[in-house]
């Protein structure tokens, strides 16, 4: 009889079909769960003791197999010989193996605990862990993006900025490096509250849905493990993933900044445009054309948002379409949540190394900063500054602009005399050039050099507080 017909006890009498134990089998996508799950039984020992269902010496005995399997686990042997035999999860391999280390004492492991329970649980430890790992991810992106800032604003590197992807204003590079930051804070503040979600209420104890009629200490137990308390209702914890499907959507919610970055980047790296060169670690070449240098990190951080996103939807709607308590549509829930938080960290590891790599052509930016008569808009405010309407200032300039166009230059002081008179021939003062443009700029949050720099110190501020917390 295989390992499979013996887990249920007395009530079957023959093995299961080995091709629909394979099938229900979420062995091999449960092995990274390993840690959190050994994790959970050691808690339940714990339990067990604190309230007198076990021994002293079981427990004690019960402890130095895990701690066997913990060294397993570490050697990453134990992957090895749970795949061997067969079996239907991690926690029905992890309960197995204490048992064939200990046969006596391990018959108690499972006492008072259902697969429910350690399930929940293990899922809430390890939204936990990987909130926190994504915590520390975003952190040190936003930091790179600050510091790059940083360094961009001393020379005052200006570019068009752009709507609708056509040329808009004049800002600064540390401007956009800044915009481009600024998600990645908001990201952290989303870990730490989904790191703080986790670990709040503790499902262990609960059993299949009901709680137990053993002593179980879960004080003893969720101390252990760090929640604040333990759960309140066990029909709700043990079918409830929101942590786990809140930690896979601020994993997904993580890649959207660094898909619209990704996006700039792949339009900036042309040769059409040159802002920016991809670094030879990162960029890739065509196997038939020798002139290629092609973006594909930021392509596949574009596209891969995608699939990340589907899957942490995926997990919150298939969980909408089940009762309470737990149902085995839930393990395919989890698959979609862990698959989004895994396949997010690859895809912002990547993009912080690919981001890294890359170099800016400040001359090119600079070049084209007024393309597109970029200074329209500081033409147009300082018409208005001058008393005239903003709605008279917008025509004026805008038929300006198409004069300008039609004669193939740039705006120039022959435009700023012309506009002069319709303010009563006063010399008109604004922006030629980008740099000027942006330093006339007068709001918090502009894109002046002073604005900038302090909105960075604001948000390593952020960043530091943050970090102070984890």
């Amino acid at each position: 009889m295989s390992v499979g017909s013996l887990q249920w006890g007395g009530r079957f009498r023959r093995a299961p079909d080995p091709a629909l134990l394979a099938f229900g089998s979420s062995l091999e996508d449960d092995l990274l769960l390993a840690p959190f799950d050994l994790e959970t039984s050691r808690a339940h020992v714990r339990a067990l003791a604190g309230g007198g269902a076990i021994a002293p010496e079981i427990a004690a005995a019960l402890e130095s197999a895990l701690d066997r399997v913990a060294a397993e686990i570490e050697a990453e042997s134990f992957a090895a010989w749970a795949s061997e035999k067969g079996f239907e999860d991690i926690h029905g391999a992890i309960d197995a193996r204490v048992r064939e280390i200990d046969a006596v004492a391990g018959s108690w492991l499972h006492a008072g605990r259902s697969r429910n329970d350690q399930v929940a649980t293990t899922l809430a430890l390890y939204a936990a862990a990987r909130a926190r790992d994504g915590l520390a991810r975003v952190t040190a992106i936003a930091a790179a993006l600050a510091a790059r800032a940083r360094n961009a604003l001393a020379p005052e590197s200006v570019l068009a900025g752009t709507t609708h992807g056509q040329p808009a204003q004049p800002i600064l590079l540390a401007f956009w490096l800044q915009a481009a930051a600024e998600p990645f804070v908001r990201c952290a503040q989303r870990f730490a509250a989904v790191a703080r979600e986790a670990m709040a209420m503790m499902p262990l104890g609960s059993g299949a849905l009901a709680g137990s009629c053993l002593p179980l200490d879960r004080a003893a137990a969720a101390r252990y493990l760090g929640f604040a308390t333990p759960s309140r209702n066990a029909l709700d914890s043990v079918g409830t993933r929101d942590a786990l499907f809140a930690c896979a959507d601020a994993w997904a919610r993580a890649c959207v900044p660094a898909a619209r970055i990704a996006a700039e980047v792949v339009s900036w790296a042309s040769p059409l445009v040159g802002y920016v060169r991809i670094g030879d670690a990162s960029a890739s070449g065509s196997s038939l054309m020798p002139q290629k240098r092609n973006p594909d990190i930021f392509e596949l951080v574009r596209a891969g948002t995608q699939r990340v996103l589907s899957d942490a939807g995926t997990a919150w709607s298939m969980s909408a379409a089940v009762g309470l308590s737990y149902h085995r549509d839930l393990q395919e829930c989890k698959q979609s949540a862990v698959d989004a938080i895994e396949r997010a960290d690859a895809l912002l590891s990547a993009f912080e190394r690919a981001f890294a790599d890359l170099e800016f052509d400040l001359a090119t930016m600079e070049r084209q900063a007024t393309h597109g008569y970029t200074l329209a808009t500081d033409h147009a405010d300082a018409l208005i500054l001058h008393g005239l309407d903003a709605r008279r200032a917008h025509r004026l300039v805008g038929e300006r602009v198409a004069l300008a166009e039609e004669q193939g230059r740039s705006f120039d002081a022959s435009d700023l005399l012309a506009l002069g008179e319709a303010v009563g021939g006063t010399a008109l003062a604004a922006p030629l050039d980008a740099r000027s443009s942006v330093r006339a700029k007068a709001t918090e949050g502009s894109s002046s050099p002073e604005a900038v720099r302090r909105s960075l110190d604001a948000l390593e501020r952020e960043l530091a507080a943050i970090a102070s917390e984890r």
